[in-house]
């Protein structure tokens, strides 16, 4: 692993060290390849796409389907100094025009999307003006919204790292989301869908207000 790639980690995010799959993701996507990580909620998927969005050169454009997820993901960004903003319907179309000009004068790191924004003339504007390195779709288990992205990287020179994420993928779905994103020759990381700190447990009993207190 890079020297920098730890020091950068530790320096925004607090980690010494990575955890189970996040180092190959996070190695592939500095080599320029793309890359589909299937990693259970909890996992730590988001570093797997944030810390890289710091070493490349440029803006990250990230496409979520989830506004408050976004909104989370930017103000914790901001608060551990790094430069991050979303485009979404929670804004008036006056901060989105002004939070687009920041963007595409180098103000941002990381732009979160909804993806349905990816169509609309002005974002247009601001990609065919920006720097994009790369394009990474959060939630990526196949949502019909998301075929638009094709189109919209397909219109970036030159082609920005393609990087998809999700928490579960059957192989059908896994297939569909290389397929449907036209990822090239992805690297492919699997860590499963168990997470160590949650546990089912099935009890037959007759007083559940007991049995829950």
């Amino acid at each position: 692993m890079n020297k920098n790639t730890l020091e950068t980690l530790k320096k925004y995010f607090g980690y010494a060290s990575f955890r189970e799959g996040q180092e190959r993701i996070v190695n592939t996507i500095l080599s320029g390849r793309d890359a589909l990580a299937i990693m259970p909620t909890g996992a730590g998927k988001s570093i797997c796409y944030q810390l890289p969005a710091l070493m490349l050169p440029g803006i990250t454009i990230v496409v979520s389907p989830l506004i408050s997820l976004m909104q989370d993901q930017v103000k914790a960004l901001n608060a551990a100094g790094i430069r991050a903003a979303y485009i979404n319907s929670s804004l008036t179309e006056s901060q989105i025009s002004k939070a687009l000009n920041y963007a595409a004068q180098g103000a941002y790191k990381i732009v979160y999307v909804a993806p349905e924004r990816l169509e609309t003339w002005e974002f247009g504007q601001f990609a065919a003006r920006a720097e994009i390195s790369m394009v990474t779709v959060d939630e990526a288990h196949c949502r019909p919204s998301y075929l638009k992205i094709v189109d919209f990287v397909t219109r970036l020179e030159p082609r920005p790292i393609l990087s998809a994420f999700t928490a579960t993928a059957t192989e059908e779905v896994k297939e569909d989301i290389v397929c449907v994103l036209g990822l090239q020759n992805p690297e492919i990381v699997v860590t499963g869908f168990d997470r160590e700190n949650l546990y089912y447990r099935v009890e037959s009993i007759r007083k559940k207000d007991n049995f829950i207190i």
